[in-house]
């Protein structure tokens, strides 16, 4: 062990400078997306340098994804998927910045990727390398629930909520939920299908037993862009306010009804008053009459 410790030591720097420039780059489908390398180091000369850009994961296929050579983009390895996609930062390349434009990016371009720069002097040795890992994601739709219509007299009974949303990507992660105790339930059904553009619509049903109070909520997660969209439907309880119509229906009855006994108490007076007006103008006329006579 102590003749191979200079190695180990070595080894283990290597790796983790790498680590360090390692980077993750999240990008939406069909967006441009820039691919990070930057050489920090002394003074560069375009001539003398080779700049690879390649997938990194071990693969037989061809791997070449860009390449420099004395200060000129070389296409002879360069692995047809690529082709007229990609394209260096010529103005900042002096800095020592050899980031990669990669235009309209797929799903097929969701890779590790590495870039090497190599300097020829007296010999050619390795300046610099980085990885950088490319995400794709696009962000899901504001999810729509559905809840069942019930009456207050449906607790028990079995009910079914349906969520939808769409236009995202990766595939989402959907919870039920709960919310008088933050339970997770499980789906009755989840289908997520794929659409022409690479992204997935996502629907999921849910079966319950109908309780005097319900709260549901559906829940869908992009990890890649840390969003959790949700919905919530709230069924409250219909007993209660069901019983204060009732009181207030029995009051307005209960008031409208003394309403008309007062009417037609005051309706009979009315008529009282104009029978005795009448009587006693009939009564005037007889003693006029008689009089006369």
């Amino acid at each position: 062990f102590p003749n191979n410790l200079p190695l180990f030591f070595s080894s283990l720097f290597y790796l983790v400078v790498i680590a360090l420039e390692e980077k993750i780059i999240i990008s939406k489908l069909g967006d441009n997306a820039t691919l990070s390398c930057i050489y920090r180091g002394r003074e560069l000369h375009l001539k003398n340098l080779r700049v690879y850009w390649q997938i990194a994961e071990d693969q037989e296929e061809c791997s070449v994804v860009h390449a420099m050579i004395s200060g000129q983009d070389n296409e002879s390895e360069q692995c047809i998927h690529f082709k007229n996609r990609t394209q260096l930062f010529w103005d900042r390349l002096e800095n020592g910045d050899f980031s990669l434009l990669l235009l309209n990016v797929s799903q097929s371009d969701e890779r590790r990727y590495k870039c090497v720069i190599l300097q020829k002097t007296e010999y050619t040795r390795v300046i610099h390398q980085a990885e950088v890992l490319l995400s794709l994601a696009a962000s899901y739709s504001q999810p729509i629930l559905s809840g069942p219509v019930r009456n207050s007299d449906s607790a028990g009974e079995e009910v079914t909520f349906s969520c939808r949303s769409g236009n995202g990507y990766p595939k989402p992660n959907v919870y039920w939920i709960n919310k008088t105790d933050n339970s997770h339930l499980p789906p009755s059904e989840l289908k997520i299908t794929p659409h022409a553009d690479g992204t997935y619509s996502v629907f999921s049903t849910l079966k319950v037993k109908a309780t005097s109070t319900m709260q549901i909520e559906c829940s869908i997660e992009n990890k890649i862009l840390q969003e959790n969209l949700s919905a919530n439907y709230t069924q409250q309880k219909q007993s209660g306010s069901s019983t204060g119509s009732h009181k207030n229906l029995e009051e307005n009855g209960r008031g409208a009804q003394a309403a008309g006994i007062v009417s037609i108490v005051i309706l009979i007076g009315l008529l009282a008053v104009l029978i005795c007006w009448l009587w006693k103008r009939r009564s005037s006329k007889l003693v006029s009459y008689t009089g006369n006579e």
